[in-house]
Formats: structure tokens, sequence, C-alpha cells
């Protein structure tokens, strides 16, 4: 596998992109732990490919996505940019129902959704996965169904990205990950459906 082929493309910058919450009591934005966290860990596999990120915070409004090869970690609820990048994929989605939030495949309607909102609880997440070709550039979108899903997913990427690109080849694809967690430790993390070519 060539560094880049399956996250930001064949040059050697990258942007990591994370939701900020606005909050009336503060000057700043408010990122989540599982959010910062997770950028991290972005910046450890980036760097392992030799590519340079920079990270930014996405404004809860932005619903265009930044210029360049780009790592967006948002969901559709924190930010317009998310609910469009899912909009445009042909494979799966992302579904409010009955206050649930579940990733759904679009043909055949399967669902999967938190373990951690089942009436008996586990800790365990599941997190939306895309990596696009678009005008000239890859745009790879993370979105937990929580916060800790998103970080579950780039440590499933982590030890899968070869497997990941053999499977997906060049495409644009989707897929789902599970993850167990304890804290803000991801415990274990697996494919749980796809990827989907596209």
């Amino acid at each position: 596998m060539k560094p880049g082929s399956v996250w930001p493309r064949y040059s050697d910058n990258a942007r990591i992109d994370s939701p900020a919450s606005s909050n009336t009591d503060r000057e700043r934005p408010l990122i989540a732990a599982e959010d910062a966290k997770t950028a991290d860990q972005l910046d450890e596999i980036l760097d392992g490919l030799s590519l340079t990120s920079t990270r930014y915070e996405i404004e809860p409004e932005r619903d265009e996505i930044p210029s360049g090869d780009v790592v967006v970690v948002c969901g559709p609820k924190s930010a317009p940019i998310g609910a469009n990048l899912l909009a445009a994929d042909p494979a799966l989605g992302i579904v409010e129902d009955a206050g649930r939030w579940w990733v759904e495949h679009e043909k055949s309607g399967e669902r999967y959704s938190s373990p951690s909102d089942d009436k008996a609880p586990t800790s365990a997440d599941v997190a939306y996965v895309a990596r696009r070709k678009r005008d000239g550039r890859v745009v790879v979108h993370i979105a937990g169904i929580h916060g800790i899903g998103s970080l579950g997913a780039v440590h499933y990427l982590t030890t899968n990205l070869a497997d990941t690109f053999r499977k997906a080849g060049d495409e644009s694809f989707s897929l789902v990950v599970r993850a167990s967690y304890d804290g803000l430790t991801i415990t274990g993390s697996e494919l749980a459906a796809g990827p989907y070519v596209w």
C-alpha cells in the first residue's frame, strides 16, 4: 500500500477538521475530549504515512468542505458539513429514529446503532467511515454515533488500513466500525459492515 492511498491522497499535507460546540459562557469553542483524542490519533496515523497535518475546528454552521485533502470528524447533527457529506454517500447514511441514531445501509435497510444506547447498555459504539475522491482530492469522513465511536473508528483504521485498501482499492467507499471502550480508551474495534465501494 502506498502512503496516502486510503488517507489523504498523494500529497504531503492534510487537514483534520473536528466539530466545535458553541457555548455562550466561553470565549472559545468547546471541543469534546473524545474529539480531541480522535484528532491526536489521526495526527499519528498521518505522520506515520509521512503526511503533514493541520488541525481546524468545524464551526457549527459550516456546510462546505474545507479545501485540499481533508479528514472531517463530524456527525450530521454537529454541523451541516456532516449531513452534506452523508447525503452524498449512495451506500450508507445516518438516520435518527425514535430518539436514537443509526448508521443505515441505503439499499437493504440494515441498521447499526450504539450498544451504549441499548436498554441494557454496554461500553461500545459504532461509527461511519467514508473515503471519497472529490474534485481531485480525497475527503475522509468519520462520524461516530457518539464521540467515542469516532475514536473507535480511528483505532480500527490504525491496524486495518492496509486491509481496507486491499478490499476497496483506490475507489470511494464507506463502512461501519464497532468499538468497545473503557473511559476514553478503546479496548477493541472491528468491521461491522462494508466496505461498500461506490
